[in-house]
């Protein structure tokens, strides 16, 4: 995949501040699910995964860090370069999963053996659900089968959005009215 240059406009839901990239950029990525990526915003370096926006494209999730690396703010317009990337970083991993992960030797044991790719495909899946009790389900679903030889998640659409901070019913929110 050569480099992709486009520009956009950041803007915030909620917390989040958010970067579009447009679907005929997009349309160049090899998935319409998560793809690993790095690149640049206005110059300043990323190296993380971009989320499906549910519509076909993807996004990605601006973080403070990037921001004042870049010297933008939502709003602004900025010049985006990427890359796909094969070498996975490590997830963040949410605070429900690390504290089962933590009250799990063998769970965790085999979360450390799966590789970075799928523990991004976990914590997608886990997080697949607006629902406390069916997020909470998921963590013990996901231990459960990782410990009976599953090692990567099934049986759910990678190409929608997967932050419900951000979404609804599975596709990005966006600004426009």
């Amino acid at each position: 995949m050569a480099t992709m240059q486009f520009e956009t406009k950041l803007y915030k839901i909620g917390q989040t501040t958010i970067l579009h990239v447009p679907a005929k950029v997009s349309a160049n990525l090899p998935s319409r699910g998560m793809v690993l990526v790095e690149g640049t915003v206005n110059g300043a370096r990323f190296h993380t995964a971009l989320e499906p926006d549910g519509k076909g494209s993807h996004w990605l999730n601006v973080s403070d860090q990037l921001l004042k690396a870049a010297k933008v703010k939502d709003g602004d317009t900025v010049q985006v370069t990427i890359d796909q990337s094969k070498d996975w970083p490590e997830p963040d991993v949410p605070s429900d999963l690390d504290a089962a992960l933590k009250a799990d030797k063998a769970g965790n044991a085999i979360w450390q053996d799966i590789t970075p790719m799928a523990r991004w495909d976990w914590i997608r899946w886990i997080r697949a659900t607006n629902n406390s009790e069916t997020r909470a389900n998921h963590v013990v679903v996901a231990l459960s089968k990782m410990k009976h030889g599953t090692r990567r998640p099934c049986c759910f659409n990678r190409s929608m959005c997967t932050d419900f901070t951000v979404s609804k019913n599975g596709v990005l929110l966006t600004t426009e009215k």
